[in-house]
This record gives C-alpha cells, sequence and structure tokens, in this order.
C-alpha cells in the first residue's frame, strides 16, 4: 500500500540510497527485546538513511511503521521489505511535510491502517550548501525551512490530538546547531529552530504524559550529503574532522532514537542525545 500526497518540488534531494556507493548500514545490531512491542510509528525521511535505520531498528522490536518519503519509491518500497523481513507492518507515504494538508493525510492514512499513533519521529530534512550568504536565493531560504522546521510543526500539529499519556517524539536535529556550519547556513538556522522547537514543545506537553526528545547526529553517511550539493573533495574527507576521524553510520544513530522513544527513557524529556564521532558540544 503506497499513498502519494500533494508534491511540492522535485529536485535531487533527498537522493537514491539505491544510488550510493558506499551503501550505508542500516541493519540492526542487536536481536529485539520488545521494547516497541504494539506500537505505532510514523518515520519521515524513512525512505533511506537514519530515517530507514530508525524504521528497521523499531519493527525488530515490535513497532508498525509508517514510512513517509519525497520521491524515492524504490527506496521507500525497499524499507518497507525490511520492516515485513522483521516481523512487522509498514505502510508507504509518498508526501512532501511541507504542505500542511499532506501532513494532515498522512495522521489520517496512518490511522486509517494501524488504528492509533504513539510515537512520531520528525527526521526529514534537506540542505544546500552555499559557501557566500548572497547566493542562498529567496526561494531555496524558504524551501529549507519548509522542509526542516515547518514541517515538523505541520506533522505535529496533525497527530496531537491522537497521541496519549506515553506517547514520544523524537526530532532530528544535528551538530551543525551546536557547531554551526560555514557552508550551510540555512540548514543549519533549521536545526537551532529544531532544538528550540523540542526543548518548547516538551515544556508544552509533558504535563499530559507526552515526551519530547532529539537526536543531533554529526556527519553521517547518507544519501543527504551527495545529493545535497557536497563536492567531491568534501566527500573523500567527509567525517574525517572528528575525534574518530571518520563519518558514522545510520545504524550507529538509530538506538538513540529507540532509546528516546521507549520507556528506557521514561524520565527524559527536552532533551538532545549527541552520536557524533565525538564532537563535545556542551549542549
Amino acid at each position: 500500500m503506497t499513498e502519494t500526497i500533494d508534491m511540492i518540488h522535485e529536485d535531487a534531494l533527498p537522493g537514491h540510497e539505491s544510488a550510493l556507493e558506499p551503501k550505508p548500514d542500516w541493519q540492526p545490531r542487536y536481536p529485539g527485546s520488545g521494547r516497541l512491542k504494539g506500537k505505532v510509528a510514523i518515520v519521515t525521511g524513512a525512505d533511506s538513511g537514519i530515517g530507514r535505520a530508525v524504521a528497521a531498528l523499531y519493527a525488530r522490536e515490535g513497532a508498525k511503521i509508517a514510512i513517509v518519503y519525497l520521491l524515492e519509491d524504490d527506496d521507500a518500497e525497499k524499507t518497507k521489505a525490511i520492516v515485513k523481513d522483521e516481523g512487522s507492518e509498514a505502510i508507504c507515504i509518498k508526501a512532501d511535510i511541507g504542505s500542511k494538508d499532506a501532513c494532515n493525510t498522512i495522521v489520517d492514512k496512518t490511522l486509517e491502517a494501524f488504528g492509533k499513533i504513539d510515537i512520531l519521529v520528525n527526521n526529514a530534512g534537506e540542505q544546500h550548501p552555499d559557501d557566500d550568504i548572497v547566493n542562498i536565493t529567496e526561494e531555496q531560504l524558504r524551501r529549507t525551512f519548509q522542509t526542516n522546521i515547518f514541517g515538523m510543526f505541520f506533522l505535529t500539529q496533525a497527530v496531537r490530538p491522537h497521541l496519549g499519556k506515553g506517547a514520544s517524539i523524537v526530532n532530528c536535529t544535528s551538530v551543525t546547531m551546536y557547531q554551526g556550519s560555514a557552508s550551510l547556513l540555512d540548514y543549519s538556522s533549521t536545526k537551532g529552530a529544531i532544538t528550540a522547537f523540542t526543548r518548547s514543545l516538551s515544556e508544552n506537553l509533558v504535563g499530559d504524559g507526552i515526551r519530547v526528545n532529539a537526536v543531533a547526529p554529526g556527519p553521517i553517511w547518507t544519501p543527504l550529503n551527495p545529493c545535497g550539493g557536497a563536492d567531491k573533495e568534501k566527500l573523500e574527507h567527509f567525517g574525517e574532522s572528528t575525534p574518530m576521524g571518520r563519518p558514522g553510520q545510520p545504524n550507529e544513530v538509530a538506538p538513540a532514537f529507540l532509546f528516546l522513544a521507549c520507556e528506557d527513557a521514561s524520565y527524559m524529556s527536552g532533551q538532545v542525545l549527541h552520536p557524533n564521532g565525538g564532537v563535545i558540544v556542551n549542549g
């Protein structure tokens, strides 16, 4: 089952994981223990990269998954097959989260398929490197904010009436929020907004028993980087500036999303985890 909703734009993003070499590591590393048994999760950007790894791990832990993606049908179907291989169920919803109407429909389709929603993972994002601020067009600036932060607002607004006590929201921010990025001015600005959104939303919902947290990955090998405009030289040295001297893999980030979504993190809200290769950000 694949639903198609309200497409706004089409460009090189987010890119096909099926065409990426070497392939990112998405496979869960450990047997499941039922930590999400009976849960239903919406995961945006779940066709590839971190989103695919999260969907795979959540499925191994017992969750049913709504795979939300923008363009890459083949990647989304691969993630759906991965979820099925883990013994769970998934639907694919092709949608642009930058549209409020699309976000409302994502929630409707998830409820139609699974009857409830327990976890929202706001993972989808886009980036467009520019070394000079004057080169960032108004269209690009609006589009980056539309996807990266407006989409989180829209989808959270749509899902909020269906979240009960014990539900969890996990947002994806970035190490660039804490370090800054000379060539990702608009992207890093949205990630700062996401961190503030996470902390404020936590304060807003914690009294209702709904936890809100975030993950701030460092350089992770996903389609976002080669398809987001990084040049060949940057890709050759991607991640080497971290203390570990390498980029991370999606399956090194997904456990942070699992921890924050399950009861292991029952006393955590408004917090950010930092799988970033050893970068100290004190935030």
